[in-house]
């Protein structure tokens, strides 16, 4: 669902939307993590945010400096202007109504593909597919239909694309063929992102494959962090396996990167790729004792993959107990500067 957001006396984000659980449309919640919503956006224009995620709730203030670098702060004074309506719009009224004027679009949504409170079955992941393909088509033929499409349309999709491999690495300009469930679902959401040709001459097509997005409050971090303190944290699988990663403000400052107005010259007919992930590359060996080491405590207590499988299911627990080296070439040839390009400072920020 997408509920219907206005920013009063703000001149440079008249209108954001973006769905949200209708259990979160209270005052309470409102109140205290409104902020986020600021989100993604550069200076005085109007942004179509999508997001079903906790990454945005994460960063409660988006702007831009003077070279178009995403900056976050933990400024609250955002959610002072910001009104939630009690209207809420379906996908089938963004169909009917069309795209609200902006200049540019991002899709987040998605059902969690980690969610520990739901069982791996047929049911899952036919949400995770229809939350992915669905809501990018919706929102991708809005932008098609729209009588002014915006200038940017950016999915935000995944690695899984990218066969695991202790050895291999992979750049935006590696070829890939579905391998498995998750390479499809990634398949299947970067195809329904697609617009027509002649809406492709003007509206730049833009997807971010991030790795784990690491972050205080969710993602990853959220369900690792207590274990840690207690010292109960270890190795998933052998440890072997590469984790590509990225902390949750640089995936935040690659978005608002990618909504920057095509140059002059008209944009591709072909979505521009960049891979979001830090430029480190680390396994989940590294992490773990670097996590470990930032926190104080010990890491000494593994979780064999069987176990995972038995957890997650197979299909689902490839993500952790299995890895890629994922290079962000195009990112970084792009100008993009990190602000935590190594785990060192990623995690001392996010535990500190």
């Amino acid at each position: 669902m997408i509920a219907k957001m206005r920013l009063r006396k703000r001149e440079n984000l008249k209108l954001i939307l973006g769905p949200v659980d209708s259990s979160q449309l209270t005052k309470h919640h409102i109140g205290a993590d409104a902020s986020w919503f600021e989100g993604l956006r550069l200076e005085r224009e109007k942004k179509f945010i999508n997001p079903s995620c906790w990454f945005l709730r994460e960063i409660q203030y988006v702007q831009t400096d003077k070279c178009g670098r995403g900056i976050v702060s933990r400024s609250s004074d955002i959610s002072k202007h910001l009104y939630v309506s009690s209207s809420l719009l379906l996908q089938g009224e963004l169909e009917s109504q069309g795209l609200p004027p902006c200049e540019g679009a991002v899709n987040l949504a998605g059902e969690n593909l980690m969610n520990p409170l739901r069982w791996w079955n047929e049911s899952y992941k036919k949400d995770l597919f229809s939350s992915r393909v669905d809501t990018t088509k919706a929102l991708s033929r809005a932008i098609a239909a729209s009588s002014s499409p915006p200038h940017s349309w950016v999915l935000v999709s995944g690695v899984a694309c990218y066969k695991p491999s202790l050895t291999a690495q992979y750049t935006e300009d590696s070829e890939w063929t579905p391998f498995d469930l998750l390479s499809r679902l990634v398949k299947e959401w970067e195809a329904a992102a697609l617009l027509p040709e002649d809406v492709a001459k003007t509206t730049k097509q833009v997807i971010i494959r991030p790795g784990a997005v690491l972050g205080r409050d969710g993602g990853a971090m959220k369900q690792m962090l207590l274990p840690f303190w207690l010292g109960l944290g270890g190795t998933l699988g052998s440890g072997r396996q590469p984790f590509p990663w990225i902390h949750v403000s640089d995936l935040a400052g690659i978005i608002v990167h990618a909504l920057e107005p095509p140059a002059d010259t008209p944009p591709s007919s072909s979505p521009q790729v960049f891979n979001g992930v830090a430029p480190a590359l680390n396994t989940n060996y590294e992490f773990t004792k670097e996590l470990g080491r930032v926190l104080g405590r010990p890491t000494i207590l593994p979780v064999p993959g069987f176990v995972m499988n038995a957890l997650l299911g197979s299909e689902r627990a490839v993500v952790l107990t299995q890895g890629q080296k994922v290079i962000p070439k195009r990112t970084l040839e792009s100008g993009f500067q990190y602000n935590y390009p190594d785990l060192t400072s990623a995690l001392k920020e996010i535990v500190n």
